[in-house]
């Protein structure tokens, strides 16, 4: 069995490791990401498997491997466990581990010495051993308690011992008389969506019968050629992971057959265990297989609309012999006629022609789709003849409504074709481009032909006058009496090209005199909104030399100058190749550092201490992966190892305010970005909160009302009959308090309403920041998707609908990021593509919303990687310039909409466990292209990050990085360094071209959303990552430290010199702030969670109910109630 740890998304490696597994024979059960020790033990125990083999990358393994190794010594269970974790599982743990009783931690050094095959026979050897004997005396006895080990130990037993699989029988025989069981066979063809529609059954079983259980029998294929299979039900499955439920898969074992031969064995097995209801599903099938009707009392056959030509239905056999059809998937084009084609087909079948439609056993179904009316239609109708059938005590209260399935569409089906239309307006902009510097190419060809021709014969020389207005030609040639025939006509054939000259390209070229004036001057005036921004335009060097800070080209060609203008311009001019501002702000550097460990009291202690002495506090936040799967800190191993580990603990406001105490959110030199994805609503909602109550305190000491406000307080605390909370230890230098006069209250419970919302309105319009929120990123990459993918994007456009509404100006509602991307393995062409295709995908569902275009996209904002790629030195201008076309030319939005902004983050994939000294090489490399590329921020990676929680020493280091470049490195004091160069110029047009060819490819797909159906980008990001690593490890990409110039001890993985992780104290802290919280509200929280569940429910606002009940709701019961009315996020395979 194979998975990836509780709160962990890096399923990469695992999804490969079990490749190589069938590969080698065996029979896998991939769990995917994100699973807890008590799933995957309980899925072990079910499936009675020999090992277990789990990635954990984000820390608190010890504890996760411990709890795994205690929970299968309490089942008694003959388990191995194997684990392996990069670099971030140290050597001293390892041995621990070993010791504590797991069979193998794999390391870095293994995977060089032993190689992936090498590891991967290792694994199988230690697993190559029997379980269990014949005899299977001592086990029946404990069948009627349905104990789990018991049912799996002799499924085992009929599944390898056939004989005494057959002495079994005979021994169930006298106890399956008294048993009646219904047995609903589902069968159907492969990629019909059969594991997620049964997932769906039994989530509605176990609503409707509480104090029923079912069993569920799952058949996958084995592979003929090396005897291994996947069995990959359970990774679909989510309503499994309930004591009420058994499941078991089964390999075929054998070829062309759709069930086990030791299936009915294993049916008499659970009926004799005393289960209410046994659902067997068959791997998939042809046309002709009904082997599943011969099992079954009734039996569910699942298609879809790709069955080709109505007569291909002719010859489907299980549309003669299934009780019910279902065409799952019936979002797709055609299922409305699949639909009716079927039911004639059925009709023809059963010579049922005058049978009334509603009364046809043929449903159309969204199994993917949370709470689909038609998979509760279904549902009842399954109960209804299962009942019928056999007489079992089953009768639905599901609630059947009478419409069809319908898909609640993200991105209307007319607009699919977005991306296509992108590269079209990409396109067309170059072509444009191309014709009209022809054409002014020719005319600066003529112009001085012309000129030169009346000064050589004499003539009055052409006349040049400066322009009066954008009408105007560039330059006027009139004709002159007297002068040559050829000469006339070369007047008329430039002013008929001048005819054709845009009149924006005839300014452009008219301005670009002024324009060089401009920059040749000492200060440069620009206008940022409402303001005039003077800034010096040179700076003197030791050698007192003057360097501009923008350089502009010597051309005299107008075709190249037009060129240049229309593809590259200055920076802060359209397309904004170079940039989106005329020129940095001054004295704040785009250095922002990620920070996050242990609880809020030491995260805030770091960002004083990374923030001291800088003008501008530019806060990064790293949550905890307990938060970023939003759910509460807890004493359970495998969360309380965890929590706070490579992230900070937030569940609550008050850890928010705590959190960023000491910093005034509202002042314009403070900004703070938020990475968080799948609960990101709340955390957004934690922060604005901490923001207004920040803001609330400050007018309170304005007002001289502390002491009433300090009376209010203590009499709410009284009545509550609980401590106030308070801020552990002593503020840190530079944490004046501001932010903690509040903490266990809210600004509306000790103010006037009026005064309140006048508070509220200023301080949303005024803070800034970013939060990340990118849940089609999520999806294609990272895996911290929580909700369903459609309403995770309904809270996305939430939150920007209340942003427009409440004039959230100064805050990104979303950081559209390909920074994960490609940290899950992509390219930089691959990265590109897909999040640009992501933003233009926000843009296209924000508008199907009636959101204006200048509303929301200045509210977007991007995050990208860096790496050693030659393609990450033009991320940046191909980035902006395919934004601005896209934004004005088909989108039509204004000048601020059009500027793409975005956070560099250095390359964490560049990281390495061995030589980890070689890291800060590497990352500066990286942040000297991102700097002179423009980005609007960055974040520098600490060289130790592969291995732990950096420390002060080396952040301090990293950030150093980014201050050596920024005031030592003399070509820093130019802002366009890069402007000019050829090969910056031609890998521009190159990464611009195979991004554009990306998007035609998503755009084939169906767009971003059809194409994540099929698995484009997760494929994709895949294969790019095992080419990275193949060539990594045959040394084909050279790696300083890692394969080669290694030193002699051979670069072996090295424990840093100081490792952080969270400690005992701030774990049980956070658990016991989240009890006291839990406390304090408990009259108050459970009402705004109806509030929140209710706004859901009747298509109201969820955010705007969010920013209330994050007052007085912790994390997890706010995941927990949009669970129950948005739906949680379902694993792909």
């Amino acid at each position: 069995m194979t998975a990836a740890s509780l709160f962990d998304g890096h399923d990469a490696a695992i999804n490969v490791m079990r490749r190589l597994m069938q590969a080698s024979g065996a029979e896998v059960i991939h769990l995917g990401h994100n699973r807890s020790v008590a799933e995957i033990v309980r899925c072990a125990i079910q499936e009675d498997v020999q090992g277990i083999a789990i990635t954990s990358y984000q820390g608190g393994h010890v504890e996760y491997f411990k709890y795994m190794i205690d929970l299968l010594r309490e089942a008694g269970a003959n388990i191995k466990v194997f684990g392996g974790g990069g670099g971030t599982i140290l050597p001293t743990e390892i041995d621990e581990l070993h010791e504590y009783g797991v069979a193998r931690i794999y390391s870095p050094d293994d995977g060089r010495a032993m190689g992936l095959q090498g590891m991967i026979d290792h694994l199988l050897t230690e697993c190559d051993f029997e379980k269990r004997s014949p005899d299977f005396a001592s086990l029946l006895p404990r069948l009627p308690e349905r104990d789990p080990a018991t049912i799996a130990s002799l499924i085992t037993i009929a599944e390898n011992f056939p004989e005494a699989g057959d002495v079994l029988r005979k021994e169930l025989a006298p106890r399956l008389a008294s048993a009646s069981v219904p047995v609903l066979g589902i069968t159907g063809t492969g990629g019909a969506g059969k594991s997620s529609l049964i997932d769906e059954l039994v989530r509605r079983f176990l609503t409707d019968f509480t104090d029923k259980s079912i069993a569920v029998l799952s058949v996958d294929p084995s592979k003929r050629k090396s005897g291994g299979a996947l069995l990959g039900d359970r990774i679909r499955m989510n309503a499994i992971d309930d004591r009420r439920v058994y499941m078991r898969s089964l390999a075929t074992r054998q070829s062309n057959l759709a069930l086990s031969k030791h299936v009915r064995e294993s049916i008499e097995i659970c009926r004799a265990a005393g289960f209410d209801l046994i659902i067997v599903e068959t791997s998939g099938i042809g046309q002709s297989d009904t082997e599943i009707t011969e099992h079954a009392d009734v039996s569910l056959y699942i298609m879809t609309a790709e069955y080709g030509a109505a007569t291909q239905l002719e010859k489907i056999d299980m549309l003669d012999f299934a009780d019910i059809i279902a065409i799952n998937k019936f979002d797709k084009r055609g299922s409305l006629d699949a639909l009716r084609d079927v039911r004639k087909q059925w009709r023809r079948n059963h010579t049922a022609f005058d049978k009334p439609e509603s009364e046809l056993p043929v449903h159309g179904t969204i199994a993917s789709q949370f709470n689909d009316p038609g998979m509760n239609r279904l549902y009842g109708a399954i109960i209804d003849v299962v009942a019928h059938r056999t007489g079992a005590p089953l009768k639905s209260q599901i609630e059947i409504t009478d419409g069809m399935s319908e898909k609640r569409w993200i991105i209307p089906p007319e607009r699919t074709r977005y991306l296509a239309e992108i590269v079209e307006t990409c396109e067309g902009y170059d072509g444009f481009v191309r014709a009209q510097a022809a054409i002014a190419r020719r005319m600066y060809q003529l112009h001085g032909t012309i000129e030169a021709l009346r000064a050589n014969v004499g003539k009055k020389r052409l006349e040049i006058v400066e322009p009066t207005g954008p009408s105007d030609v560039v330059h006027v040639t009139e004709k002159i009496e007297g002068e040559p025939a050829f000469l006339t006509e070369l007047v008329d054939l430039y002013n008929d090209l001048d005819a054709r000259l845009a009149p924006e390209c005839k300014k452009l070229l008219a301005d670009w005199p002024a324009t060089k004036r401009r920059y040749a001057a000492a200060k440069y005036q620009f206008q940022v909104r409402d303001k005039i921004i003077e800034l010096d335009l040179v700076s003197e060097t030791l050698s007192h030399l003057r360097i501009p800070k923008v350089s502009l080209p010597k051309y005299e060609d107008w075709g190249d100058i037009l060129t240049w203008l229309l593809r590259e311009s200055p920076p802060g001019q359209f397309p904004f190749t170079s940039g989106v501002f005329p020129l940095k702000r001054e004295n704040e550097d785009p250095a922002r550092m990620f920070a996050g460990e242990g609880g809020a009291e030491r995260t805030n202690k770091r960002f004083h201490y990374v923030s001291r002495g800088l003008p501008a506090k530019r806060l990064s936040t790293a949550f905890d992966s307990v938060t970023l799967y939003g759910e509460d800190p807890d004493f359970r191993p495998d969360i309380y190892g965890k929590v706070g580990n490579s992230g900070v603990s937030i569940a609550n406001v008050d850890d928010a305010k705590k959190l960023y105490s000491g910093f005034d959110l509202a002042d314009p030199s403070t900004s703070v970005s938020m990475t968080i994805n799948g609960p990101a609503p709340m955390l957004l909602g934690f922060f604005l909160n901490a923001a207004i109550d920040q803001q609330c305190e400050k007018w309170i000491r304005a007002q001289g009302k502390v002491e009433e406000v300090e009376q209010k307080i203590t009499e709410i605390f009284a009545q509550r009959g609980v401590p106030r909370p308070t801020y552990q230890g002593a503020l840190p230098e530079g944490n004046d308090g501001l932010g903690l006069m509040l903490l266990g209250v809210s600004g509306d419970e000790v103010l006037p309403a009026e005064t309140y919302e006048k508070i509220r309105a200023a301080t949303l319009s005024a803070v800034r920041g970013t939060v990340q929120a990118d849940i089609l990123k999520e999806d294609q990459a990272q895996n911290t998707c929580i909700f369903s993918t459609e309403f995770a994007l309904r809270l996305m456009g939430d939150i920007q609908q209340h942003f427009i509404d409440k004039k959230v100006r100064n805050f990104y509602s979303v950081s559209i990021s390909g920074y994960h991307i490609a940290e899950a393995g992509a390219n930089p062409v691959s990265q590109l593509a897909f999040t640009l295709a992501n933003g233009f995908t926000f843009v296209e569902y924000y508008l199907s919303r009636g959101m204006n275009i200048d509303d929301f996209a200045p509210n977007l904002s991007f995050f990208f990687s860096n790496g050693m790629d030659p393609e990450y030195t033009v991320l940046g201008r191909v980035a902006r310039r395919i934004w601005a076309k896209t934004i004005r030319d088909k989108y039509h939005g204004n000048d601020r909409s059009q500027k793409l902004k975005y956070h560099i983050q250095t390359s964490g994939r560049s990281l390495h466990a061995q030589e980890i000294a070689f890291n800060d090489i590497r990352t500066t490399l990286q942040a000297l292209l991102a700097l002179q590329d423009n980005c609007n921020s960055l974040h520098t990676n600490a060289y130790d990050e592969a291995i732990t929680t950096p420390t002060e020493e080396s952040v301090r280091r990293a950030l150093a990085i980014q201050l050596i470049i920024n005031k030592e490195f003399g070509l820093a004091k130019n802002e366009n360094p890069t402007q000019g160069s050829f090969i910056v110029e031609e890998l521009t047009d190159l990464v611009e071209a195979a991004v554009l060819a990306e998007f035609r490819a998503i755009s084939e797909r169906g767009g971003v959303l059809g194409a994540m159906e099929r698995m484009y980008q997760r494929s994709k990001i895949q294969d790019e990552s095992l080419y990275y690593e193949t060539l990594k490890h045959n040394g084909q990409l050279p790696l300083i430290g890692v394969n080669t110039f290694l030193d002699p001890s051979g670069s072996p993985t090295a424990q840093p010199p100081e490792v952080i992780r969270a400690n005992k104290e701030e774990k049980d802290y956070a658990i016991a702030a989240r009890d006291a919280f839990w406390k304090r509200n408990e009259t108050t929280g459970p009402v705004a969670l109806n509030a929140v569940k209710r706004a859901a429910l009747d298509g109201g606002n969820v955010f705007a109910a969010l920013m209330e009940a994050c007052k007085v709701c912790t994390l997890g019961q706010l995941s927990s109630a949009l669970y129950e009315v948005g739906g949680q996020y379902r694993r792909n395979m």
